[in-house]
């Protein structure tokens, strides 16, 4: 066993990963699948980096995925401008913010302190 260090190490990676698919745990076999696994997230995670999503882009997910509508959302911070605001990226979360939207919608706080562009104000 070595580290991957690119793309035909990967591939190969993958192949032999392939072949041992359904290997019993505690086996060679099984063993060896578990430290490829291993192996080869590690190569992508440094290959391919996921970036956290911004926390506006969670929001919006979560709204979208649970059926929330921007009204559940003003409820939640207080007003509908400042629901309005925060989708439009003219307001950044606040703490309280943050907080309610952790605690009512269940949404990992950690997703919501990441740090996010929020949009120029038109001037004039």
């Amino acid at each position: 066993m070595k580290p991957i260090r690119n793309e035909t190490e990967y591939d190969l990676a993958l192949a032999e990963v392939d072949g041992l698919m359904g290997a019993a745990a505690e086996t060679p076999e099984g063993d060896r699948l578990e430290v490829l696994s291993v192996l080869i997230e590690a190569y992508e995670a440094e290959r391919w980096p996921v970036a956290a999503p911004d926390p506006v882009a969670v929001i919006e997910h979560v709204m979208e995925a649970r059926g929330y509508r921007q009204k559940d959302l003003a409820r939640l911070l207080g007003s509908q401008p400042r629901a309005s605001e925060v989708l439009r990226r003219r307001r950044a979360l606040t703490l309280p913010m943050i907080r309610a939207l952790s605690a009512e919608w269940n949404v990992p706080a950690d997703l919501l302190v990441q740090e996010y562009e929020l949009a120029e104000r038109a001037t004039g």
